[in-house]
């Protein structure tokens, strides 16, 4: 069902069991969760799918190691299960990672883990290597069950300093345990969407529709034709994360203040002697102050994050200069000899914690764990769940808690789980990735290499976007291993509406710093054939996404056009104004 048919039926017929309002990995996991059981689901997002919090996460799936200072035992038993589950079910973008834990003393934190964990306020301090070995032991302990990734390992001094000989020289031991990363979260959850409604057509989703309160129902505004349409739903589920209370608000939702969400900047720098200096790992470690920030290899660059400061209007979240000096402060603790320089850092992001509202005057005590609130609806409103904290590694449980509670709201039925479903490129994915792509280039008339970059973006969904490539005129696009063919499957079957999608979202282009004007001109040109765009549309969509690009990412308009003097003039004269 494409967008103009989703928007006439509701016009035709208003009424839906459920509207899940917020398409980020939370939204898309209950919307999953209830469609697969038959329920009458609708899904709107006021932007495109997974662009806030779902986008500018760490990367990581992940346990969460801190948090057992915190006494959260049942979250990381959760997160740990939740992790070997997208091990299991995501293999082509969920993979397992060797983190290491740079160690300076032996008994620090003792006496400061325990008042945390009393749940007295302490500020942060430095961990030991008996509280690293205690947080470690306990980590094996919890998967011992279901043993898929190895057991921790410590390392002396001398042995540290063998394997990665730029790290800080006061190091006294390092620790080496094994969590996950995620290389595409974004596509994972446009996967997961496309799955959903491919198994059960009736499912509907909107991107770029905005809820907000009307005369006797909810109304959708598309924010794309700016049509509105009336929507009554027997109840709503909010899952729009650091944004709750505002949606709350807009749909006439009487709910007391629930979020108090924290922000954490991260960059992505293109560094190849840093690069070189991880060997392969994650480095876990702790800033001066006690905040545990990451650094770890990522499509080639290196992510490096991040900070944990409060903030009220998510929407002008973003990275700060302080932030980014904080960042690199970080990084210069652990690795004093590698310099980064501000032309290193190519891409940054920053994302909101959906976090309950605290009164800790220390964010990194406010709990990660998630739950859900029924606030009552007013009059003839519907009543409406909302979903309060989570991770991003636990999605899917948290997707499952919701819909359970609203199946029991609407006296329903479970028939299937989610536990062991495999997620888009994951299903049937092969023991041996190599030979499948020589197979599969093979039949599509491809080289190896290009089949082998298909099946890192795409897994096993890689052989049905090959035969969508060989099945007409296809070249590479300026400076990028990205096909004209390959732009036109995106747009044609991910629900992509503007070139943010495509650039940010549905490839890893913009992350990765591969941008070039050249590359933008020719996405955007493809977009603008698809979509049927004029010079007036084409013109504004370039101007706003290098806006974006600029406030958002700290890619500066200037540098941008100085990688491609040759670029065409309609994009140049909209940058002027942008």
């Amino acid at each position: 069902m494409n967008r103009i048919q989703t928007i006439a039926g509701l016009r035709e017929n208003p009424d839906v069991d459920v509207l899940v309002i917020g398409g980020g990995i939370n939204g898309i996991s209950v919307f999953r969760e209830l469609a697969l059981q038959g329920v009458d689901v609708l899904l709107a997002e006021k932007g495109d799918y997974c662009s806030g919090a779902s986008a500018a996460l760490s990367r990581m799936v992940h346990g969460g190691l801190r948090y057992l200072e915190n006494g959260e035992f049942k979250l990381v038993r959760e997160s740990l299960l939740e992790r070997d589950r997208l091990l299991k079910n995501a293999p082509h973008y969920v993979a397992p990672l060797p983190t290491t834990v740079p160690i300076f003393d032996l008994f620090s934190g003792i006496a400061n883990g325990a008042v945390r964990f009393l749940g007295l306020s302490r500020r942060p301090g430095r961990r030991g290597a008996l509280v690293i070995k205690t947080g470690l032991a306990m980590y094996d302990f919890f998967t011992a069950a279901r043993r898929v990734v190895p057991m921790h390992k410590f390392r002396s001094r001398a042995e540290t300093l063998k394997v990665w000989p730029a790290i800080n020289p006061a190091i006294r031991n390092s620790a080496t345990y094994y969590d996950a990363w995620v290389s595409h979260p974004e596509r994972l959850g446009t996967e997961m969407l496309c799955d959903t409604m491919k198994e059960k057509p009736s499912a509907r989703a909107l991107n770029y529709a905005r809820v907000s309160l009307g005369d006797a129902s909810l109304v959708l505004n598309d924010g794309l034709s700016g049509e509105t349409v009336a929507v009554k739903p027997r109840l709503v589920v909010n899952a729009t994360g650091g944004w709750i209370d505002l949606t709350n608000s807009a749909i006439g939702a009487v709910a007391p203040k629930l979020m108090g969400g924290t922000k954490g900047s991260h960059l992505i720098v293109d560094n190849r002697e840093l690069h070189d200096a991880l060997d392969g790992h994650m480095i876990y470690y702790e800033n001066e102050d006690g905040r545990i920030c990451i650094l770890f290899p990522y499509l080639g660059n290196v992510l490096v994050g991040s900070t944990d400061i409060r903030v009220d209007d998510p929407d002008q979240a973003r990275c700060m200069d302080d932030e980014r000096q904080y960042i690199l402060q970080s990084l210069s603790f652990v690795f004093p000899g590698i310099e980064i320089a501000d032309a290193d850092i190519v891409f940054q992001f920053t994302g909101v914690r959906p976090l309950p509202i605290s009164q800790d005057s220390f964010t990194g005590r406010i709990p990660r764990d998630h739950f859900c609130e029924l606030v009552e609806g007013a009059g003839m409103l519907p009543p409406t769940l909302c979903m309060i904290g989570g991770k991003w590694t636990t999605f899917r449980s948290f997707g499952e808690l919701a819909a359970d509670i609203v199946l029991e709201r609407l006296r329903r039925q479970r028939v299937v789980g989610t536990e062991n479903m495999p997620i888009g490129g994951g299903r049937n994915f092969p023991i041996a990735p190599t030979k499948w792509c020589a197979e599969r280039a093979a039949a599509h008339g491809l080289s190896l290499d290009r089949m082998r970059s298909l099946f890192e973006r795409y897994g096993t969904a890689a052989d049905t976007v090959a035969a969508y490539m060989a099945a007409g005129h296809d070249e590479l696009l300026p400076g990028s291993d990205y096909s004209a063919r390959e732009i036109q499957y995106l747009i044609a079957n991910e629900y992509v509406e503007q070139l943010g999608d495509l650039l940010l979202r549905r490839t890893t282009i913009a992350i990765t710093g591969a941008l070039s004007a050249d590359l933008l001109d020719a996405v955007l040109d493809i977009l603008a054939v698809e979509k049927n765009w004029d010079a007036a549309r084409k013109a504004f969509e370039c101007t706003d996404f290098l806006a974006l690009l600029q406030r958002r990412h700290g890619v500066d308009l200037d540098q941008l056009s100085k990688k491609d003097q040759g670029r065409s003039a309609e994009c140049a004269s909209t940058r002027k104004s942008a």
